[in-house]
């Protein structure tokens, strides 16, 4: 089948290990494509950039629910975004991840303020 990549290629592609991607099958995040003819899991470009959204909705503190829905309302035609429940719950979901990054950036500055310690120290 062509345009289709094994389980293993794909976690190479994207830096998930085997178990996640069967795990986020599992639990319904994704589902491959297709079946090759001894049963091996075949994942399509848009499988696979889905669990490229998946991979970094997972730093920012998304649980699978929340992971679940907002792939629903991405996965949902455009024209649905607009409705006013669409819209509020991309919005949620927005400021929670620019809230988490902003927290992210918090706790890298610390990290690096701690390293630029160590380094001073080596230094003397």
């Amino acid at each position: 089948m062509s345009g289709h990549a094994q389980i293993g290629e794909v976690a190479e592609r994207t830096g998930l290990s085997l178990r996640t991607i069967r795990y986020y099958e599992e639990v319904g995040l994704v589902v491959p494509s297709a079946r090759s003819q001894g049963g091996f899991r075949l994942y399509a470009e848009p499988d696979i950039e889905r669990l490229e959204v998946i991979k970094r909705m997972k730093p920012l503190g998304f649980q699978l629910d929340e992971m679940r829905e907002l792939l629903g309302i991405l996965d949902a035609p455009r024209e649905n975004e607009h409705t006013q429940d669409g819209r509020s719950r991309l919005h949620e979901f927005r400021q929670k991840a620019e809230d988490r990054c902003q927290s992210l950036r918090a706790q890298l500055h610390v990290a690096e303020d701690f390293s630029a310690t160590l380094r001073k120290r080596l230094s003397e």
